[in-house]
């Protein structure tokens, strides 16, 4: 004879297949109307928890999307962006050795000038 066992429920991690699960779990809840076992929790209502699953879902998909399209977006950048920053560094120092005597002009390029002295660190 087998023996019995307690059965291990498995929950899921990832959020679209925990709505899912969430989903047919109300659907059954409200199928089973009055005569639902879920309504003995104590903690948590279905009637309460069960109509914001659809909005979750929703809100779910469209950030999946969302995601997707930023992807999209950071891939069209990477393209030019090695272009505009090898101009900007290249501009910087051309600029730079025209107002060798001033670099406080470069400033007005947009350029953020540090010219405070260094100071060394103290030896311990």
């Amino acid at each position: 004879m087998s023996a019995r066992t307690n059965g291990r429920i498995v929950l899921p991690k990832n959020p679209a297949e925990l709505l899912d699960l969430a989903s047919k779990i109300y659907q059954k809840h409200e199928s089973d109307g009055a005569n639902s076992p879920l309504n003995a929790q104590q903690d948590f209502n279905w009637a309460v928890e069960g109509p914001k699953v659809a909005p979750c879902k929703n809100y779910h998909e469209k950030a999946e999307t969302a995601a997707k399209q930023a992807e999209q977006f950071y891939r069209q950048r990477d393209i030019d962006l090695p272009a505009v920053k090898a101009i900007v560094q290249n501009s910087a120092q051309v600029l730079k050795s025209i107002y060798a005597k001033n670099p406080k002009v470069l400033g007005e390029y947009g350029f953020v000038v540090d010219d405070s002295k260094t100071v060394k660190k103290p030896k311990i």
